[in-house]
């Protein structure tokens, strides 16, 4: 049973709208994952091709998303049986997947991060290794609650509703991000390694880039994706709380231009602060950035201080995109299945917790296994694979639609209209298609490289 459009909740205010949308694309994808991208993958070579995909495909396919969700004013499944055929709910079911997988280890490194700002407060990882500090937060017991923590500020926020949870929560989150990590950036300038850090992560090595482009091509496509909150459905669901005069170009450009532009402050923050503790930048794995910056507090002047901004920082970051990955499922819930909103929100954050407990009880500990078991899964392939799909209903089979709905609030494209689908629908295509192809393969190395050893190891 699905409830009507009018019973939906809409945004309060459009700049409402466009911080929901910043705020879940600036969480953890910016600031956790993007610099140990940055370091696995030659630093400024893949800041190139980063930022290559965020203009010109992340753009095009914002808006993608935008199109479907504003015209349907319904939740991901609904969208798409709406906006398609009912055939293509199913892509609708793969976006509410997608939010299920992604959360269920964005909340056990959310965890992470609460432990790591107590541990700025106390010092507490300043007096050991930064490794064996990393080994007893990444896992266990403490792990699983702090998960828990993490899960139920989540579930209290969604809970409240989309103007007075989400667009309140927001309203506050995003501006701090963007303040604290400004200052942080101002202070990384003044440390001795700023230069050679801003070389190294402002300075592509092209020759490197074309030597590694087989690896760095999934991967910058993966981290475009995933930093814009694109094939998880989060863009159509907000878009379906938007009204008909708005502008959805000028407000993709804009969440695009926030999000780009603190991606590269956050490499501002963090290359800066490891350069001058002479830290391993290129250290690689999901703790790359906890184990690192550790490090580099420890034994930098105001150490402690900087550590809870940095965390902080972190912590806000890793609240919004989660508010927004579990009212994809909170949006499907209500409107499929007529639950109230407390009680979808509650019972959907207890089953993702559960799905990401074995992430925080996984028993290799610093090599995280099981936590790149679900990663690698989500940003590689599934979002990737939504992307393409979504790509395909609007190109492909209802362009006429497309169209009508990008012109509201924008006016009449005349032919801009036609090349933005072209783009989607022929190169956007194309790479994606590559980038897919090429995580498949990483994703398949990684099964026999890494994770079938540790299950044989520890079965």
């Amino acid at each position: 049973m699905s409830n009507s459009n009018a019973e939906r909740e809409t945004w309060s205010t459009r700049i409402g709208f466009i911080l929901a949308a910043v705020g879940s694309a600036v969480g953890l994808g910016n600031i956790w994952r993007f610099p140990f991208q940055v370091g696995q993958n030659g630093g400024a070579a893949f800041v190139v091709m980063y930022l290559a995909f965020v203009v010109l495909i992340g753009l095009p396919a914002m808006l993608v998303e935008f199109v479907v969700g504003r015209r349907t004013g319904m939740n991901t499944v609904s969208a798409l049986k709406e906006f398609g055929s009912p055939r293509w709910k199913y892509l609708g079911g793969l976006f509410v997947f997608i939010g299920f997988v992604l959360l269920s280890y964005y909340s056990v490194i959310g965890g992470w991060v609460l432990r790591y700002m107590i541990g700025s407060a106390t010092g507490s990882y300043m007096t050991q290794s930064a490794g064996s500090y990393f080994s007893e937060v990444a896992t266990g017991f403490d792990a699983l609650a702090l998960h828990a923590v993490f899960m139920f500020a989540v579930i209290a926020i969604v809970a409240l509703g989309v103007k007075r949870g989400i667009e309140f929560g927001v309203k506050l989150m995003v501006p701090a991000i963007i303040a604290i990590f400004a200052l942080l950036a101002v202070y990384g300038y003044t440390l001795d390694g700023a230069m050679d850090a801003y070389a190294y992560y402002l300075s592509p090595d092209m020759g490197y880039l074309l030597a590694n482009w087989q690896s760095i091509v999934p991967n910058a496509a993966a981290q475009g994706f995933f930093t814009l909150s694109l094939g998880m459905g989060v863009m159509i669901t907000y878009a379906s709380y938007l009204s008909e005069d708005e502008n959805l170009a000028v407000d993709g450009v804009t969440i695009i231009g926030f999000n780009t532009g603190i991606s590269i402050l956050t490499g501002l923050v963090v290359f800066p602060i490891l350069f001058s503790a002479g830290v391993n930048y290129s250290r690689a794995g999901a703790g790359a950035v906890f184990i690192s910056m550790a490090e580099a507090f420890s034994s930098l002047p105001f150490g402690r201080v900087i550590g809870i901004l940095f965390f902080l920082t972190v912590a806000l970051a890793a609240l919004s995109s989660s508010i927004s990955l579990i009212e994809v499922i909170v949006s499907y819930a209500i409107d499929e299945f007529n639950i109230q909103r407390v009680r979808a929100t509650v019972l959907i954050g207890t089953a993702i917790f559960l799905l990401g407990a074995p992430v925080a009880l996984d028993p290799s500990g610093l090599d995280t296994h099981i936590l790149n078991l679900y990663d690698k899964l989500a940003a590689n392939i599934l979002l990737v694979i939504g992307g393409l799909l979504l790509i395909s209903v609007v190109t492909i089979f209802h362009t006429d639609k497309a169209l009508d709905e990008i012109e509201k609030g924008v006016g009449n494209l005349v032919w801009w209209g036609h090349v933005w689908l072209w783009i989607v629908g022929v190169p956007v295509v194309v790479v994606l298609g590559v980038a897919l192809t090429l995580g498949i393969v990483e994703y398949v190395e990684f099964l026999r490289g890494d994770f079938i050893p540790f299950v044989q190891e520890y079965l």
